[in-house]
């Protein structure tokens, strides 16, 4: 009995001893008459109105991200690609072969194609819900040429989902799919005309497969233009975190609330570098409900081709330093021909403010409804005018159809360089230079030629552009011919007759 209790001491002797060099061993005592224990010791030493303001923020930051993702979904798809196959015995004669030989039958098309198929994945935000019909909003290049698509929502559960409309040259594609849930969340859509430079802005998405992320930055700029990835929208630039995957997800303001549509990024590497661009809202609201309706956006139709141009050339145009967009050809029989607008008008309002660039022209005229008159403000030469135009429907027949572009190539004026350039030693020649000219055009039916000097319209001589758009006037020619220097010579085009 004795012998058990001096074991049992001893042990808690040990224990005890053992106890205090783990205590002190978690002391901070080096050097200093206090001591501190770790596990109540900050990390480090904020003021308590700094923290207050940074945990409002943090805040912020949890509540948007947990109240929006559930409106945030993954869209799988696949695309299946037609190739053609190569067969070096397809023409040859049928000895080559048997016969009856199916592979030798030209109209077999399950011979001469292949099918590949390819997955791709992106993002979409839910932005209606009717019944049990759920929409999605994403990217075009995204769900436009998918055969499958598939819907992952934030907890995780997956629906197949149906392409309802997509469009090309805003790069929006509308996907719905099938859900009982009434409590699917629906993002709140903001006004992203109110958005300025230095928000802070949320990007939410499945950036390389990593699903419902969120990055969190500023708008850098809005209005960047859309041209390097043939869209005709301007965007919201961020420098929030967006990689490949976030196409299609929402960029959300600090309310929660959707301003645009992550849509691509400018990368020398491929990965995020802080330039990532954003469809604004506003321009895709009506797309939602004209894909519902239609199952494609409907665009208004101008009839012109549109061109930006420099100062010189406005200069030479008779324009002086007036923003707006450049008339350069006009479709024949199109609504702005009818409405008396020429090639060569410079246009600088539409509906009473001003017109700052082509693509801010391009978007607003693509807005008005078919029927709907438009009033513009032209300047030909140094006069304005007004002119009221009832806007059509633009279709792609109607709207690529180069044989009715008139008149089919853009003046250009002659310089110092581009005489150089088309080697013509004789400065005493006036004109201006054909380039750009559109095949099947007019310009193409008469045989003109980039680079052909243009010196006179209808025998009337032209020294600039200015001069040469005013003499192509068509309102009162029922045809028009051009004089062309070539080479010491000047010789008269055949004579092209307008309307029918």
């Amino acid at each position: 009995m004795k012998k058990l209790t001096k074991n049992v001491l001893g042990v808690a002797f040990v224990a005890a001893v053992t106890f205090g060099i783990v205590s002190f061993s978690c002391k901070a005592n080096s050097g200093s008459a206090n001591v501190a224990f770790a596990e109540t010791t900050p990390a480090v030493n904020i003021p308590q109105d700094s923290l207050e303001v940074t945990q409002a923020l943090q805040s912020t930051f949890r509540s948007i991200s947990s109240q929006v993702l559930p409106a945030v979904v993954e869209v799988d798809v696949t695309e299946t690609t037609r190739v053609r196959t190569y067969n070096p015995f397809e023409d040859l004669p049928f000895f080559f072969g048997l016969p009856n030989d199916k592979s030798n039958d030209k109209d077999d098309d399950s011979k001469k194609y292949r099918e590949y198929q390819q997955s791709g994945l992106g993002s979409g935000v839910i932005v209606k819900k009717t019944g049990k019909t759920v929409y999605v909003l994403t990217n075009n290049h995204v769900a436009g040429n998918a055969t499958t698509i598939k819907i992952k929502l934030n907890d995780e559960r997956e629906f197949d989902g149906t392409l309802i409309g997509a469009d090309e040259r805003m790069d929006v594609a509308l996907v719905s799919f099938e859900c009982n849930d009434d409590s699917i969340t629906v993002a709140k859509m903001g006004n992203s005309d109110e958005v300025q430079q230095g928000d802070i802005v949320l990007a939410l998405g499945s950036p390389l497969g990593y699903f419902a992320s969120v990055t969190q930055g500023i708008v850098s700029a809005t209005g960047r233009s859309g041209g390097q990835i043939g869209s005709i929208s301007d965007f919201i630039q961020t420098d929030a975190a967006i990689n490949q995957g976030n196409s299609g997800g929402p960029l959300v303001n600090i309310w929660g609330e959707v301003i645009g549509i992550n849509t691509w990024i400018a990368s020398q590497s491929g990965g995020s570098q802080g330039l990532g661009f954003s469809i604004p809202i506003n321009n895709i609201k009506t797309a939602i409900d004209q894909f519902i309706d239609k199952g494609k956006i409907s665009y208004g139709w101008l009839g012109v081709s549109l061109t930006e141009i420099t100062k010189e050339y406005k200069e030479e145009l008779g324009v002086g330093g007036e923003s707006g967009a450049f008339a350069s050809e006009i479709f024949l029989d199109s609504p702005a021909m009818k409405g008396g607008m020429q090639a060569g008008d410079f246009i600088t309002e539409l509906n009473g403010h001003s017109v700052k660039s082509v693509d801010q022209l391009v978007r607003e005229v693509g807005n008005i409804r078919a029927g709907d008159t438009a009033e513009f403000t032209i300047m030909r030469g140094k006069n304005k005018i007004k002119l009221s135009v009832k806007i059509d429907e633009r279709t792609k027949d109607v709207a690529s159809d180069n044989a009715k572009l008139w008149p089919g190539f853009i003046a250009s004026p002659l310089t110092d360089d581009v005489r150089k350039q088309i080697k013509l030693e004789n400065n005493k020649v006036k004109g201006i230079v054909v380039t750009n000219v559109q095949e099947k055009s007019p310009a193409a039916a008469l045989r003109l030629q980039n680079g052909d000097v243009i010196t006179a319209v209808n025998d009337k001589t032209v020294t600039n552009v200015q001069e040469f758009y005013e003499a192509l006037d068509t309102t009162g020619s029922k045809e028009i011919w051009f004089d062309v220097y070539s080479d010491g010579h000047t010789i008269s085009t055949g004579r092209y007759k307008l309307g029918k």
